[in-house]
């Protein structure tokens, strides 16, 4: 977890080293889950990378351990006995809201297998590819995740047999949470307000990456060239060190 008041002041001592511009709460809040999700997406595109590469034995300086780390940090494990969140609406499992990657999807001790639409039509009326009990399928139809093991039609429709859809249960890989850097007006100035406040929730690694990303952005939105290019040079020196 990384502070958000500590970063919100590094972002202003650096803009406002030489007079570009004050940056208000309300536009760091914007540029800072910008920043956030931004680092976050890369993770998964870095892991990726990396996995084609050889690692090491060395664990602290393997980067597939590393980026590893930083998303277990977003893993969630929803089950449909917690109905508040994944609930049968009678075409499938409402996913939630915060969901980014589902993860694995298991029917009791049985994982399910995901198909595409086009697939799932095909496999579900084939005698030969249909869904069993030991062998069910799942597709994602825009929040709603729709399972099949063959006994019935789809396993969360409203007559579906209530001991099939209890040991339903995935691992999820969920969005970051919503920073924001509270505030109380004091004479007409911004105070931080913790209890108000939400911090980054990446790595604390990424405390650094984070600021210079906001200022890139920032250098956009207050229209200076010189911090744009300097926080866009930043970013890519730290991106040709991690990635050599």
């Amino acid at each position: 977890m990384v502070n958000v008041d500590r970063v919100y002041q590094r972002v202003l001592v650096l803009a406002n080293k030489e007079q570009r511009g004050y940056i208000t709460p309300q536009e760091f809040n914007l540029l800072a889950n910008q920043a956030q999700m931004d680092t976050f997406e890369q993770y998964f595109y870095d892991l990726n990378q990396f996995r084609r590469l050889n690692g090491n034995d060395t664990v602290h300086a393997d980067m597939v351990t590393i980026l590893e780390d930083k998303i277990q940090i977003f893993h969630d494990l929803v089950g449909s006995t917690d109905m508040s969140e994944l609930t049968p609406n009678g075409a499938g499992f409402e996913l939630p809201d915060n969901l980014y990657r589902l993860d694995q999807v298991r029917l009791g001790d049985t994982q399910c297998e995901r198909l595409n639409i086009r697939d799932y039509n095909e496999v579900r009326f084939s005698p030969l590819t249909r869904p069993t009990p030991t062998r069910p399928i799942y597709i994602l139809q825009g929040n709603v995740l729709v399972i099949n093991n063959g006994e019935t039609v789809d396993i969360a429709e409203e007559d579906a047999n209530e001991d099939l859809v209890n040991p339903c249960n995935m691992v999820m890989i969920r969005r970051p949470n919503q920073v924001s850097w509270g505030f109380t007006m004091v004479g007409g100035v911004a105070i931080y307000n913790d209890g108000s406040s939400t911090n980054f929730e990446l790595h604390p690694s990424e405390e650094t990456d984070l600021v210079i990303k906001i200022l890139t952005l920032a250098g956009i939105t207050i229209k200076d060239q010189g911090l744009y290019g300097i926080g866009a040079q930043e970013d890519n020196k730290n991106i040709q060190q991690e990635k050599q």
